[in-house]
C-alpha cells in the first residue's frame, strides 16, 4: 500500500500521520510529541515514520512564518519566530536529508484550510478564509479555488485592530503588542489577560465579548479585502460554543449593511473536521504531488 504522510508542526505540538495514497481524508495512524528544540522534534519525527516502509509523499504544514518562496535561498526555513531555538531552521532540509520523497511545504493554517476547503465546511464554494485561534492565530485562504500566497504566505493573525473600549490589556505579541490581532485574540492572550484559559472562562465573562469584538473586527476586514464565501474558525478557543454567535452578532453590526454577504450562520462557521482539519488537508497537498 502506497503511503502519504503528514507533519502538523504546531508551537505546541508536532501531529504525524499517515493514509492511503487513494483515501487522504482517511487517517490510518497518527501521534503526537511536544514541541522541543528542532534536533529532538525532527528525531521524534522521523523515528516514528521509519516503521512504515512504502510512504511516497510527505506534506509539512509548519507554524511560521516560513519561507515559501521556491526562489529563496531559504526555501523550506522557519524564520524569525518567538519559538525558541527555531528560527532560521532549515525543517524541509532535514527532512529531505532523512527521506528522498516528494514533500509539500506550507503553512500549518494552509493545511487546515485546505482540508475543510476540498472535503469539510468549504468544499461548496471557491473562495474561502479558514482562521484558527489557538497557540497563535493565523489564515488559510483560498481564492479561485487555490491557496494564496505572493512573495510569501499571508500572516493575516497579525492584522492590527482597534483595542475594545473595556480592554487594558498590553497584549502577548512581542512584535506588535496589543495593536495586532494575535496580540490580543490568541489562547495564550486570553490566559494572560484573565488569569484562566479559554476552557476555564464562564459563558457571561466579559471575555467573550472582547474576544468577539477582536474577532469579528478580523472578519470585516478579510470580508472588505478578499470576499471570500465563507469563513471558517478552528483553533482551540472557538471550541467554545458561546464565542461563533457573538462574532455572527458583532460581524453583522461591523458591516452596517455594506456589502452583500451570505446570512451569517452560512458565512460565519465552524471546522467540520474538527482537530483532523490539519492533517487531512496536508494529505492532499501531499498527493497533489505525485
Amino acid at each position: 500500500m502506497a503511503l502519504l504522510g503528514a507533519i502538523e508542526a504546531g508551537g505546541t505540538k508536532f501531529v504525524v500521520a499517515v493514509a492511503d495514497v487513494e483515501q487522504p481524508e482517511k487517517v490510518l495512524a497518527r501521534a503526537s510529541f511536544k514541541t522541543q528544540e528542532p534536533a529532538t522534534t525532527i528525531k521524534d519525527v522521523q523515528n516514528w515514520f521509519d516503521q512504515y516502509d512504502d510512504i511516497v509523499a510527505i506534506g509539512i504544514a509548519a507554524f511560521g512564518p516560513i519561507d515559501v518562496n521556491h526562489a529563496s535561498k531559504t526555501y523550506g526555513y522557519v524564520l524569525d519566530t518567538p519559538k525558541p531555538g527555531w528560527s532560521h531552521y532549515n525543517f524541509l532540509g532535514a527532512m529531505a536529508a532523512w527521506l528522498d520523497v516528494p514533500y509539500y511545504w506550507t503553512t500549518d493554517v494552509n493545511g487546515a484550510g485546505w482540508g475543510e476547503f476540498v472535503s469539510g465546511a468549504a468544499k461548496a464554494v471557491h473562495n474561502a478564509v479558514y482562521l484558527t485561534v489557538g497557540t497563535g492565530v493565523g489564515a488559510g485562504i483560498i481564492v479561485n479555488d487555490q491557496l494564496l500566497a505572493g512573495m510569501g504566505h499571508p500572516e493575516a493573525g497579525h492584522i492590527f485592530v482597534r483595542q475594545h473600549p473595556q480592554d487594558t490589556y498590553a497584549g502577548y505579541c512581542v512584535f506588535h503588542g496589543n495593536q495586532c490581532l494575535e496580540g490580543v485574540a490568541s489562547g495564550p492572550a486570553i490566559e494572560q489577560r484573565w488569569g484562566m484559559s479559554a476552557k476555564e472562562l464562564p459563558d457571561d465573562h466579559l471575555a467573550w465579548e472582547i474576544e468577539a469584538d477582536y474577532l469579528a473586527q478580523a472578519v470585516v476586514d478579510y470580508t472588505m479585502t478578499l470576499r471570500p464565501e465563507k469563513v471558517i474558525f478552528g483553533g482551540g478557543v472557538p471550541h467554545r460554543a458561546v464565542l461563533l454567535p457573538l462574532i455572527r452578532e458583532k460581524f453583522a453590526e461591523k458591516m452596517a449593511n455594506y456589502l452583500p454577504t451570505p446570512a451569517v450562520e452560512d458565512y460565519i462557521v465552524g471546522v467540520e473536521h474538527g482537530d483532523n482539519a490539519g492533517v487531512i488537508g496536508t494529505f492532499y497537498l501531499a498527493k497533489s504531488l505525485l
